[in-house]
């Protein structure tokens, strides 16, 4: 039996996929950690991490087997930055979840001719979510760590050198690396990636399917001379898993963050979201991102002390509207559409009759009419939206999707597999072997239709006016927050 191995590092697991060559799953594993938050909109974690939990994967995963090809994938886009001889100088900052980089985001849009020269060479504006004010902040904080920094990798770019020796990147992931990349040029810009980070070697670039090498030597049960992919960003990977990579395809990915992958036709820009390169050569995508969806409805599990089990039957009882509660879910500030990283969780609405499952369901609420305010964005940004694909671990039990749709109007396809992101690299490693569809791997199963609209058109817009009547003293708030930490 021909076996491929698909490991991908999330932002509260690391996660294993064993497959055969029809696409059937043979074996999974899982890997929880969590992130470190040491300072208020700081978020990290150790790249020794990655590595070790991939290891510990691969070698329960392939015990007693052999892997034909490893896939990897990874959250993203983050900044582990390593010596010249690939070793880490610190812990990796994360994604747009780590919003450390404002006051750099306003001085390097000001350096660099504004936001709609960035976004015209680059395809996004500077967010949180962007590489480059990142790399600003480490060199204006930390000088003497970014002084020794030679080399720039993500999960799956660290995974595959770590296997394989190769330092490469894929071009999606170099895409999030605003302002370091010419969407239109598909190639570092250097004379802005030197004005940041002049002692930086960029890595060459390939596609995410593209072979990055073979594991120099047997590691974690896989053989020497094994292919390896050169990976991803996990969201990117997921909308792979599902075959959401079409003209008009919008693939939901229901995590510990929700994130939202348009696929278009041409470039499409906008100012509150981001345009990318795709995962296929000749693709665009047009993306966005919550900074919590998952994460406010594991942080309920968390103080409830209920299982999660309970809580959606509860959730499910209290009925659309939560019994008049209202949640705004910025627990984290937020990214797209309204990139506000001192954004804060509101709960509007409460009463001494509300239950945790009034507040199970508000949450998941909140989270779909996050989603509706960011498809709303990437239409009047010009990409068509005629399918939409959910995966991840959020669409376990029926109800959040049920909502996202009843919320958006939008019908959901959910494929029978939902693994997500391990997956869809476990097939672009069967990938590099023999031409395969994703399609014939992993069919749809079912599709979700809106109910309830109606109601849930006047939320809605409650749900748009209690952001701006909120913000100045979320602000104050995270101000605050700041100080005592």
């Amino acid at each position: 039996m021909t076996l491929f191995l698909g490991v991908d590092i999330g932002t509260s697991s690391s996660k294993g996929v064993l497959v055969d060559a029809g696409g059937a799953v043979v074996r999974t594993a899982v890997r929880e950690h969590d992130v470190d938050r040491p300072h208020p909109g700081h978020v990290e974690m150790d790249g020794a991490v990655w590595w070790d939990e991939f290891v510990s994967l691969a070698e329960e995963l392939t015990a007693g087997v052999t892997v034909a090809a490893v896939g990897v994938s990874g959250m993203g886009p983050c900044v582990l930055l390593t010596d010249a001889a690939g070793t880490p100088v610190r812990p990796a900052v994360l994604y747009g979840i780590d919003t450390r980089a404002t006051a750099e985001i306003e001085s390097l849009t000001e350096r660099l001719g504004g936001a709609d020269a960035i976004l015209a060479r680059c395809g996004s504006v500077l967010s949180s979510q962007a590489v480059g004010p990142k790399l600003a902040w480490l060199a204006a904080h930390e000088p003497a760590v970014s002084a020794r920094a030679r080399r720039l990798f993500m999960p799956a770019s660290w995974l595959a050198y770590r296997l394989t020796g190769s330092y490469v990147l894929d071009f999606h992931s170099a895409s999030q690396c605003t302002p370091l990349f010419d969407t239109h040029a598909l190639d570092w810009h250097r004379p802005w990636s030197e004005l940041i980070a002049p002692g930086l070697e960029l890595p060459p670039l390939a596609w995410p399917g593209d072979v990055a090498g073979t594991t120099a030597r047997a590691v974690a049960g896989i053989p020497a001379g094994t292919p390896v992919i050169t990976g991803t960003i996990d969201a990117w990977t997921e909308a792979v898993s599902v075959g959401a990579q079409r003209p008009g395809d919008l693939m939901l990915m229901y995590g510990t963050t929700m994130f939202l992958v348009a696929t278009v036709d041409r470039l499409v820009t906008s100012p509150v979201m981001w345009g990318t390169v795709g995962a296929f050569p000749g693709t665009r995508n047009l993306a966005g991102g919550m900074a919590t969806s998952g994460a406010v409805t594991s942080w309920l599990r968390s103080i409830t002390d209920a299982s999660f089990e309970a809580l959606l039957a509860e959730a499910s009882a209290s009925g659309p509207g939560a019994r008049g509660l209202l949640m705004l879910p910025y627990f984290a500030g937020e990214r797209t559409p309204i990139q506000d990283p001192d954004a804060r969780g509101v709960i509007a609405g409460l009463t001494l009759s509300h239950t945790r499952g009034d507040l199970y369901r508000a949450a998941l609420e909140a989270t779909a009419f996050g989603v509706r305010h960011n498809v709303e964005a990437l239409r009047a940004a010009g990409a068509d939206i005629s399918r939409v694909v959910a995966v991840g671990g959020g669409t376990r039990g029926g109800l959040w999707t049920q909502i996202v749709s009843s919320v958006t109007g939008l019908p959901q396809v959910v494929p029978q597999v939902t693994v997500g992101a391990s997956y869809g690299a476990a097939f672009l490693a069967a990938s590099t072997l023999s031409e395969i569809d994703i399609d014939a791997w992993n069919p749809p199963a079912a599709v979700v239709e809106p109910s309830s609209q109606a109601e849930y058109d006047e939320l809605y817009a409650l749900y748009l006016g209690l952001y701006p009547a909120t913000r100045t003293i979320a602000h104050t708030l995270a101000a605050r927050q700041r100080l005592l930490a």
